[in-house]
């Protein structure tokens, strides 16, 4: 959770656990480590701002937060993490287990340290090759269709107030 606190105060360092004891135990070592770090008060506005332990029911229910959350690192804590890991979908990075900490992430395992942030692993992933590639979508409709996607789209245009896009569809099947 340091780890994370550390990069700027708008860090959202946080522990879901179902259990009372390993957050107890988690909050009294941050507060011994704090007095550590260079960058100590960065972290703490950090914890206090954004940060925290949350008791939860089950693994199940962090996993289930931790979807909604999308954070960008997701450690997986956890004995059998590979049990789990099938249940997240939405993290920029997965660490699996002990031996995975994130910072070896952020240095030398390999995945950019370019990450999605602000809940955007929803629908976005870490920066990758793909994002030098350059692709260009074609359109090849099969003429048995074009009348009735034409119709479709004529709905959705006019539902979004582009007149201009539904007329041009519209014209397109009228000359058929």
């Amino acid at each position: 959770m340091l780890a994370q606190a550390e990069h700027d105060a708008l860090a959202s360092p946080i522990l879901l656990t179902p259990s009372h004891y390993l957050a107890d135990e988690v909050s009294a070592a941050i507060d011994r480590q704090l007095k550590q770090l260079e960058r100590a008060k960065i972290a703490r506005l950090s914890l206090d701002n954004r940060g925290g332990c949350i008791l939860v029911n089950d693994i199940d229910h962090a996993i289930a937060l931790a979807n909604e959350y999308a954070p960008e690192h997701l450690c997986l804590l956890v004995e059998q993490p590979m049990a789990y890991a099938g249940k997240v979908r939405n993290a920029g990075g997965l660490f699996l287990g002990e031996a995975s900490p994130e910072a070896i992430g952020d240095y030398t395992a390999g995945p950019s340290h370019t990450m999605p942030t602000g809940g955007s692993a929803r629908w976005s992933s870490p920066l990758s090759v793909n994002d030098f590639l350059k692709i260009t979508s074609i359109v090849n409709i099969p003429e048995e269709l074009t009348e009735e996607l034409a119709r479709y789209a004529s709905v959705l245009a006019r539902a979004e107030g582009l007149t201009g896009h539904a007329h041009a569809v519209e014209r397109r099947i009228q000359g058929r």
